[in-house]
């Protein structure tokens, strides 16, 4: 993935119901942050001209996450999901990076499927804890 893809990207990200955009971090110039911090590991996956999967991933230098993954309604179930998350964990791993996280949304049952049936591990054993630090970069979730 490239900043020349954040248009199509973005568009994708619009026909997902329930996905959540924020303000500052999910606009051009937040991906575009991401993206050169992270200039190897995110991943579009296209078909019929038009980018129908995406994931943006980075990590610290020590491991690695995975945001935003989601593949459009009509492409799911086609193996392109497993495919993307495939091709950034190379690349995380070509970064020599050892683990990858990523968090999903407990109300979100169709990705909360995919990531047990591909083989990832839920973890129990540990709290997720958030601080903002800018109230401005505000979240907005599609269709709800």
């Amino acid at each position: 993935m490239t900043i020349e893809d954040y248009n199509g990207v973005y568009a994708l990200w619009m026909t997902i119901r329930g996905f959540g955009i924020r303000t500052i971090d999910d606009s051009r110039e937040g991906v575009e942050r991401f993206l050169k911090r992270n200039p190897t590991t995110s991943v579009v996956a296209e078909a019929d001209g038009r980018i129908v999967g995406s994931i943006l991933c980075g990590h610290d230098g020590r491991r690695g996450c995975l945001y935003h993954v989601c593949v459009h309604e009509s492409y799911r179930r086609h193996g392109i999901g497993k495919a993307m998350v495939i091709r950034a964990m190379e690349k995380l791993k070509e970064e020599q990076i050892s683990k990858v996280s990523l968090i999903a949304f407990t109300q979100n049952d169709i990705g909360n499927a995919f990531w047990n049936k591909i083989g990832w591990v839920e973890r129990l054993d540990l709290n997720y804890y958030d601080f903002v630090l800018n109230e401005e970069n505000i979240t907005a979730f599609n269709g709800q």
